[in-house]
């Protein structure tokens, strides 16, 4: 079965409207309406995009991150914390198996419920990653 693009049903054009997903052969698309012409995006080349900018919102907080995540996972002791860690600062080295095996439908329900919204123009740039709750750097 093919993979399924990472933010399937969190696109979104920049007029708002829900972008599909669709295959050319065994390669999930985005396909977003440019005044009738469906264009499609490769949906490897966004989802990767989305999760470069994840990493780099990470960047710089992998120790408060691994502590809070510790914590809520019961195990709040240096050697958790110090695995995890480890992990966030090698994202990128997980990025192909998550386009892989992609997020489970459970996970983008969780998102799109929190407010996750991708929005991406025709040509498939990122125009905005919408993700409420979290602090912009003015505050």
């Amino acid at each position: 079965m093919p993979r399924q693009p990472l933010f399937a049903g969190l696109v979104v054009d920049e007029e708002g409207n829900a972008v599909e997903v669709a295959y050319v052969g065994n390669e999930p698309c985005y396909v977003v309406n440019d005044a009738g012409f469906r264009r499609h995006i490769p949906a490897e080349q966004v989802d990767l995009e989305v999760l470069r900018q994840m990493r780099e919102m990470i960047r710089g907080h992998e120790g408060e991150i691994s502590s809070q995540a510790a914590k809520m996972l019961g195990q709040d002791d240096l050697f958790t914390r110090a695995m995890i860690e480890t992990q966030l600062k090698n994202l990128e080295a997980h990025f192909r198996a998550l386009l892989e095996t992609g997020l489970p439908e459970e996970t983008r329900a969780y998102l799109g419920m929190m407010g996750f919204k991708l929005v991406i123009n025709v040509h498939g740039e990122i125009v905005r990653l919408e993700q409420p709750g979290l602090l912009s750097d003015e505050d």
